[in-house]
């Protein structure tokens, strides 16, 4: 058996000092680069930088030379950094990342070889080229490859316990009955990740579809109201209206969940199909959700009847709305709203006001309401609202065109 020829340790160590400090340089100023792409795209995982100790380069260094490795080992963990992240589907984003503004060496998926009978933490490592210009900043450092760590938070807490209970102890678990729970345990985690990341893929997905079925309710609210002051109110609807349509597929819910309900009710509302709409929005009713969930539920049919022109129907809906939850200015505004249709000018003031005692920061709510004031003849009422509406939201061109009409017609 060939003998292995193992290094002075003092001779190793002082080798590794050398650049250590630049190490810790780099592995910092490639931290911060990473974060700064990765805030670009609106992507907030945490980071978490390593600096390879002596000790464990030493471990590692002989352990590679037992393993058969000729001539000086090379180590490409001197440097790491660990993106954490919440879901699963992030992971691949930041990959994406990661190859579109770094040259990666080496790719791996950590863990994607074990079976269901067995454990270990499953993570994505990524080796990449330091940047040129990290290089000349810094100088040498001893290494021209630092590791990237990508996992969800829970790989991430099961990599550290396993490294605590397997990896570092001096007995690995040999008892089959620890070895199932090990394996229990990792299962468990990962089908957990599944879960959060089918949980966040159906949240987007009525969120996506409730934010286009308020689109269609103030569409139709600017062109109910806006016709009456603007000759040009087709302008005022491309200003203030992004009629862009989300392209999603139907609801695949087969069960009478709370959510497989309302996702059925959001498709029916965006495809126009509100008597459908209306029902599911009913039979969640029926289901006695909670207050806060109720709240909600009448808020979203209110809009369907709006919709259909049942005006009083939706008054009726979101005045529940508000019985159940009185802090849902939504609600009261969206009543005031349907006032303001029915030129219910007063009682349309009533609902923004209290709509904006609720929440102040409303810049379409003091707009709508200062437009029902110019409908009573209340000219200098609504040019305050006018203005207020303008401090808060600087950009909207229909506060300002609004601003505009009441000076015209006041002849300021």
């Amino acid at each position: 058996m060939k003998s292995i020829k193992f290094p002075d340790k003092t001779t190793l160590r002082k080798e590794y000092e050398e650049f250590a400090e630049t190490r810790n340089l780099v592995v910092s100023d490639m931290a911060a680069l990473i974060e700064e792409k990765l805030n670009s795209l609106g992507m907030r995982p945490s980071l978490k930088l390593r600096h390879k100790n002596f000790d464990s380069y030493f471990k590692k260094y002989v352990k590679l030379l037992k393993n058969g490795y000729t001539g000086s080992p090379f180590i490409t963990d001197l440097m790491g950094l660990r993106i954490v992240c919440p879901f699963l589907e992030d992971t691949s984003d930041v990959v994406d990342l990661i190859k579109k503004n770094f040259e990666v060496i080496e790719n791996e998926r950590k863990g994607a070889q074990y079976s269901f009978k067995e454990f270990g933490y499953e993570s994505i490592h990524l080796l990449i080229k330091i940047p040129e210009k990290i290089i000349k900043e810094r100088g040498n450092c001893g290494c021209e490859i630092v590791e990237v760590q990508i996992r969800t938070i829970l790989q991430d807490a099961w990599a550290e316990v396993e490294h605590e209970l397997v990896y570092k102890a001096e007995f690995t678990p040999l008892d089959a009955r620890i070895k199932r729970k090990l394996a229990a345990l990792n299962a468990s985690l990962s089908l957990a990740d599944l879960i959060f990341q089918e949980i966040r893929t159906t949240q987007r997905q009525l969120n996506r579809q409730a934010g286009k079925r308020r689109k269609s309710f103030f569409k139709k609210i600017e062109e109910s109201i806006d016709d009456l002051l603007f000759e040009d109110a087709a302008f005022v609807r491309k200003e203030t209206l992004d009629d862009k349509l989300f392209a999603l597929p139907p609801p695949q819910w087969g069960d009478n969940s709370i959510d497989g309900l309302l996702l059925n009710a959001l498709f029916a509302h965006n495809k126009n199909q509100f008597t459908d709409a209306i029902a599911f929005y009913s039979r969640i009713l029926e289901m006695n959700p909670g207050k806060k969930i109720a709240s909600i539920i009448y808020n979203h049919r209110g809009m369907a009847f709006f919709a259909q022109s049942q005006y009083e129907k939706a008054i009726d809906d979101f005045s529940k709305s508000l019985e159940q939850d009185d802090t849902s200015y939504k609600a009261v505004y969206y009543r005031g709203l349907v006032m303001a249709v029915l030129q219910r000018y007063f009682e349309a003031i009533e609902d923004f006001t209290q709509s904006l005692t609720i929440h102040p920061y409303q810049p379409f709510c003091l707009y709508r309401r200062g437009q029902a004031y110019y409908h009573i003849g209340d000219y200098p009422a609504a040019l305050a609202d006018a203005e207020a509406a303008i401090k808060l939201d600087k950009e909207k061109e229909a506060f300002k065109k609004f601003k505009r009409f009441l000076l015209k017609k006041m002849k300021m």
